[in-house]
């Protein structure tokens, strides 16, 4: 998931679909091994995101049990960071969601990306959905760090996110498939964000590396 990583057949994409694992958000570098991210903070259950920034009314993003999503760390004592931490998290939510619940056009997803990575956005959602597959398991996110730009509007997020407990389900067969052995689990995110006129730090771009973090 560079741009949403893939994590359920990294290097055979073209037989069956990566289970790119990443932060929703579009990226300039988006390759079919560059794609996407995670979801809710604390617990990955079927509840929507628990704290709720304030502005705008959020998207009701829910994940089911069956695919954990989790943050770890990220909490900020700075309001602005936390801010971006929060809606960097819930469009990677909003991106899962919407392949779980097979609609490439959320408006969820739609709500957390600008106009310019909406379109990479949909297209590694259908990456799954196309193919009729949806994720289960375990994707942990974590050591998030984040940089403000000086002018309050821009800001940088990159975590990492552990694929190896990651997979995809097929939701005709019930094919259940992980990556494949030698697959590097580990895939570094680093996305760009832009506050629009709303107050939500919306993913402005996304770029991915596999085998860029470890524990």
């Amino acid at each position: 998931m560079a741009r949403r990583a893939p994590t359920t057949t990294a290097a055979t994409l073209t037989a069956t679909v990566a289970l790119l694992l990443t932060a929703c958000g579009g990226g300039d570098d988006k390759s079919p091994e560059d794609t996407k991210g995670a979801g809710s903070g604390s617990s990955p259950s079927t509840s929507a995101s628990a704290s709720t920034p304030s502005g705008p009314e959020r998207p009701d993003i829910t994940i089911p049990s069956s695919f954990q999503l989790t943050f770890e760390n990220w909490t900020s004592s700075d309001p602005v960071e936390q801010a971006v931490l929060n809606d960097g998290k819930e469009e990677v939510r909003a991106g899962y969601a919407a392949i779980i619940e097979n609609d490439p056009d959320s408006e969820a997803v739609a709500f957390y990306d600008t106009e310019g990575v909406r379109g990479l956005t949909k297209e590694w959602i259908k990456s799954y959905t196309d193919k009729n597959v949806t994720v289960i398991g375990k994707l942990p996110a974590f050591n998030p760090k984040v940089n403000l730009a000086e002018n309050g509007k821009g800001a940088s997020l990159s975590y990492c996110t552990d694929e190896s407990a990651a997979k995809t389900r097929n939701r005709k067969t019930g094919k259940v498939e992980g990556n494949p052995a030698g697959t590097d689990p580990y895939v570094l995110y680093s996305v760009s964000l832009a506050k629009n006129e709303q107050g939500v730090w919306q993913n402005a771009s996304v770029h991915s590396e596999r085998g860029g973090c470890s524990r």
